[in-house]
């Protein structure tokens, strides 16, 4: 019998913009795969339009939907460092985002995947093992989500699902000045640390550079194939 066609993933490279620029690229997305779903108006349905855009954000801390509302005495804290602050839908508590991390925000239909969401989460961080040991860096799962190096946070996972349909994604330590974390909790989670690729090989790692082996590696976990595009969605 012939194996099912591998589902098809659309690459938007954003480069560096603002948290805020990057949300809504991700609701015009959502909007296309729910718009593909219902046959645009009356139609056959249309493929799912997946896409994984790949940026870097200018500095700003996130928090998601855990534990309730998010103190606006920190959120003003957390402001005057000179950082955004953004409250999301996605899962998890406070982190942050800035320039020397590689941003990924998958948009599928997790149903073309035959993925529940706990496996989707896993083959996140499986996709972002992968990438670690194609540097030669040992990571591991934890029984915190994420990717960890030793007792050291490499990359932070957060989603939103809603009609099957991803948002939000991973970000992984390529370069970046990791002295923002020190302002927070990342997380949610006492007594463990960051690390980024630099940090671990002792040299300079670049998002550039990281990019490519990335792709790569979740090319290979999720069984799909990627396509890229100079779509401007931003």
């Amino acid at each position: 019998m012939k194996p099912p066609p591998r589902p098809v993933v659309q690459v938007l490279r954003l480069g560096r913009l603002s948290y805020a620029r990057a949300l809504a690229a991700q609701q015009r997305l959502v909007r296309r795969h729910l718009e593909a779903r219902d046959g645009s108006g009356g139609g056959w349905p249309l493929p799912p339009p997946h896409a994984l855009v790949l940026c870097e954000h200018e500095p700003v801390y996130t928090v998601g939907l855990r534990r309730g509302p998010y103190p606006e005495a920190e959120e003003a804290r957390l402001r005057r460092l000179g950082a955004d602050f953004h409250r999301t839908d996605r899962g998890g508590l406070v982190t942050f985002h800035g320039p020397g991390q590689l941003v990924c925000y998958p948009l599928l239909d997790l149903r073309a995947f035959r993925l529940p969401l706990r496996l989707y989460v896993a083959q996140l961080e499986a996709a972002a093992i992968g990438l670690c040991r194609r540097f030669g860096v040992q990571a591991c799962r934890s029984p915190h989500t994420g990717v960890w190096v030793r007792d050291n946070k490499i990359c932070a996972i957060g989603i939103h699902c809603g009609r099957y349909i991803t948002s939000h994604g991973l970000a992984l330590n390529c370069n970046m000045d990791l002295t923002w974390f020190e302002h927070i909790v990342p997380c949610g989670i006492e007594g463990k640390g960051v690390t980024s690729l630099s940090r671990e090989l002792d040299r300079d790692v670049t998002v550039e550079e990281a990019t490519l082996p990335f792709l790569e590696a979740f090319e290979e976990q999720f069984q799909c194939t990627l396509t890229f595009s100079e779509e401007n969605i931003s």
